[in-house]
């Protein structure tokens, strides 16, 4: 063991490993402070302390100012992943000498894209429930990218969502659960619900995408660019479902969503996918999990009921 580990063995400290698992979650100094309940100088001081315990640099700071954090370092996102399993053993370990009637109740924290989040989690998420009545369910929506850095950073036992690029990938593991393709989506009276519009008719209309960044906003910039075409200028940048669909139904807003996103609508007949060609636009969603994490029986409850809805879902021909 070289004298450098046997420093940082002596002087690691658990507050030590709770500041910098704050950091990398809140990605924000004063925010990690107010989390640990320190002042923020206080937060400073420990995580100098701990690089100097590694003797390497674990957090890159903000250019806009020394409060924001841009993220970990390789040697901070390592540092971290042990981190994380130390207070998640400290935590079971807790929890295994309570007393029955002390006990925390049992919790889940799930991820979603907000595409994936309707067709995919509640059937499942009420079925856990049933199984497990007194269980205490997370769910936050995001795009994809602050998704994986959050399960990343140990703050979601899994996330619903899509493969990234591979250094977004370290450390986590995906499970394919079915290919979606994108799809053109309209009110069930729009001038283009019948026949087979060319995608320059579409173009006339309003338009609702996702904002930059974003897979499915990838996508559809892809499927245009192939055609020759671009975005327009006037178009209605949101992730927020319930306004993509608020303005569908009230004006001849054109969608270009996910077709999970609108699953529920274009099965009642309230919305309709609008008969252009979408192909090539398909993405693989799956489960992300912490390749480091432990198991629970709450996650994996839930990761076979996901799996038996995703198997439905495909067995199912798309919503039309």
């Amino acid at each position: 063991m070289t004298s450098g580990s046997e420093a940082f063995l002596r002087g690691v400290q658990l507050r030590h490993l709770r500041c910098l698992v704050a950091v990398a979650q809140e990605r924000h100094l004063a925010r990690a402070a107010e989390r640990l309940a320190l002042s923020q100088p206080a937060v400073s001081k420990t995580l100098a302390e701990l690089e100097t315990l590694a003797g390497a640099r674990l957090v890159q700071r903000g250019h806009a100012g020394r409060r924001g954090i841009q993220g970990l370092t390789v040697a901070g996102e390592q540092l971290q992943a042990h981190a994380l399993r130390v207070l998640e053993a400290l935590d079971a370990s807790a929890q295994a000498v309570m007393p029955a009637s002390g006990a925390r109740p049992q919790r889940l924290r799930i991820g979603a894209l907000p595409s994936v989040a309707p067709s995919l989690l509640p059937a499942a998420l009420a079925a856990l429930r049933e199984r497990m009545p007194t269980l205490r369910i997370q769910v936050q929506t995001a795009a994809n990218g602050p998704l994986l850095d959050t399960l990343r950073a140990g703050e979601f036992d899994l996330v619903a969502g899509r493969m990234s690029d591979p250094q977004l990938m370290v450390g986590l593991t995906f499970e394919l659960l079915y290919n979606e393709p994108l799809a053109l989506i309209a009110r069930a009276s729009h001038p283009l619900a019948k026949g087979r519009p060319s995608v320059q008719d579409v173009l006339q209309h309003p338009l609702v995408i996702y904002g930059e960044g974003t897979i499915p906003r990838h996508h559809t910039e892809s499927f245009l660019s192939g055609l020759g075409l671009r975005l327009p200028a006037h178009v209605t940048q949101t992730l927020d479902l319930s306004v993509a669909r608020g303005l569908l139904f009230r004006s001849d807003a054109v969608w270009f969503t996910p077709i999970g996103a609108a699953r529920d609508d274009l099965a009642s007949g309230q919305l309709v996918r609008l008969g252009v060609d979408m192909a090539g636009t398909e993405e693989p969603v799956g489960l992300l999990t912490r390749a480091d994490a432990e198991d629970s029986p709450p996650r994996q409850t839930l990761i076979a009921l996901l799996r038996e809805t995703a198997r439905q879902k495909s067995a199912r021909k798309p919503a039309r």
